[in-house]
């Protein structure tokens, strides 16, 4: 799995994503699920996810929601705050999203769909002083409950293709395409051009391919 940016920034780039949902919840009043669609819809989650050194590097999460806000609404939150130095749920929440983001390589909005940051703060009092470890474990335990289909399968349904379809004009077995719906093999070890093949058929990218478990 390619991470968007090396380990090194993890810790920071984490960081920032807790200061962002501590300020955006605590300081303008905004339900967490509600500016996290804001940061996905204004553009500044994918440039996040991607590893934009600008907005990893350059911007405090305050400054990031500043300009997700003001994106979406037009001008900015008249609400200062300075970087706090200890953590609330929020910041937690934040944190671990960040962290679950960067080792899954997922999108945010893909990770929201199944495990909304409400969710995310129930978890809060059993695993913010755990391993993160144990908040990977957590979230890849709700995606197998609420999401059965494999990606692979939901896209390729969305899509209207049958799996002969697809493995016909992506170029691959139908047992391969069979095998990775079923989860009888790691679409996440596929090699790089058979995932390439089958995302260029159903339009969507090779990450959006990715299994968690």
């Amino acid at each position: 799995m390619t991470h968007a940016y090396n380990k090194t920034y993890l810790f920071h780039a984490a960081n920032k994503f807790g200061n962002m949902m501590d300020y955006a919840v605590n300081d303008c009043n905004l339900d967490g699920d509600q500016y996290l669609h804001m940061f996905t819809v204004s553009g500044m989650a994918e440039q996040f996810e991607h590893g934009n050194p600008r907005v990893v590097a350059g911007m405090s999460g305050i400054e990031i929601a500043m300009e997700t806000i003001r994106t979406v609404c037009g001008k900015p939150p008249a609400v200062a705050s300075a970087e706090i130095d200890y953590r609330t749920a929020e910041y937690w929440g934040g944190w671990a999203l960040a962290h679950y983001q960067w080792q899954t390589a997922l999108s945010f909005s893909a990770i929201l769909r199944f495990l909304p940051f409400a969710d995310i703060l129930i978890m809060y009092p059993t695993l913010h002083e755990a391993d993160i470890t144990k908040f990977y474990e957590t979230a890849n335990g709700i995606y197998a409950h609420r999401c059965p289909k494999t990606n692979l399968k939901r896209i390729r349904e969305a899509a209207g293709l049958s799996q002969a379809k697809l493995a016909a004009e992506a170029e691959v077995s139908l047992r391969c395409v069979q095998m990775y719906e079923q989860r009888n093999k790691d679409i996440n070890k596929a090699q790089a051009i058979t995932l390439v093949k089958i995302a260029k058929v159903l339009g969507c990218s090779v990450e959006a391919l990715v299994e968690l478990v």
